[in-house]
């Protein structure tokens, strides 16, 4: 079996800022990390490995060369291969343009039976390059996996998670199936792990690697853009009611009719 998995290097939100003039975010001195959905996606591949021998897991990604450290973290975390789409004409890409640029990028990696990628990015938080990116490879694609049932010869029985409980479907493969934090627990690695990770090769690819036109990636392919990033207000601090009950609920619509929400 060959196994896909969609990483991306994101920034950690626990410590981005946004500069107060320009709008924008504050990269510098921030450290990269794998995205957590992302994680989730790959050790869902790497189960499916540790009990299907001879299954191959192939690690891709977009962004810059420093995105290699976090395709060495996969690598250590038991990843077979490593492909990274580095190039300027990549830059400034919204989830249509990402989508095609990897969509190629797995085009050249050749046939698979299953592609993980992680519900959403920290960073963007949209949930769409994974849906793009099955629409552009023709396959059927299930979002919000929190657990795989079972492996079939031609299909994968997963539970999709909804707000009130979950549904059970069976996706005939090749698929693409997004993972939620609930479906696993990513793995650690070891010292040894660590140690075989550097002495594999990541392999670069440009816009002429995988064979696709500087106008559909990158910034000039992409049909939205971000105008402002922003730091919603803080909520007002909340106020807590006392007395009997018959108390509370009066000043309870005492306040609402002041506020004239009654």
């Amino acid at each position: 079996m060959k196994i896909i998995v969609c990483a991306k290097q994101v920034p950690d939100t626990n410590e981005v800022k946004i500069d107060p003039v320009k709008g924008t975010l504050i990269r510098e001195g921030v450290p990269s990390i794998l995205n957590p959905d992302d994680a989730n996606a790959l050790e869902a591949a790497l189960q499916i490995k540790d009990n299907n021998p001879g299954t191959t897991v192939t690690v891709i990604s977009m962004g810059p060369p420093q995105a290699s450290y976090m395709l060495r973290e996969c690598l250590a975390m038991g990843a077979d291969e490593a492909v990274l789409l580095s190039s300027r004409a990549f830059g400034g890409a919204d989830t249509c343009a990402t989508s095609t640029a990897l969509a190629a990028g797995i085009r050249k990696i050749g046939d698979f039976d299953i592609i993980f990628a992680g519900r959403q990015a920290i960073d963007g938080d949209t949930a769409q390059v994974g849906p793009q990116l099955a629409q552009r490879l023709g396959i059927p694609s299930v979002t919000y996996v929190q657990k795989i049932r079972e492996i079939k010869e031609n299909s994968v029985v997963v539970e999709r998670a909804l707000e009130d409980g979950y549904e059970v479907i069976e996706v005939q493969r090749p698929c693409l199936l997004t993972a939620i934090k609930e479906l696993n627990e990513p793995r650690y690695m070891t010292i040894f792990q660590i140690e075989e990770a550097y002495k594999k090769e990541i392999k670069i690819w440009d816009e002429n690697d995988v064979n696709v036109s500087p106008d559909v990636i990158g910034l000039k392919g992409s049909p939205t853009q971000v105008f402002r990033s922003f730091t919603p207000p803080p909520k007002g601090k909340g106020e807590m009611l006392t007395g009997t009950v018959n108390e509370m609920v009066n000043a309870l619509i005492a306040k609402l009719t002041e506020k004239h929400v009654l």
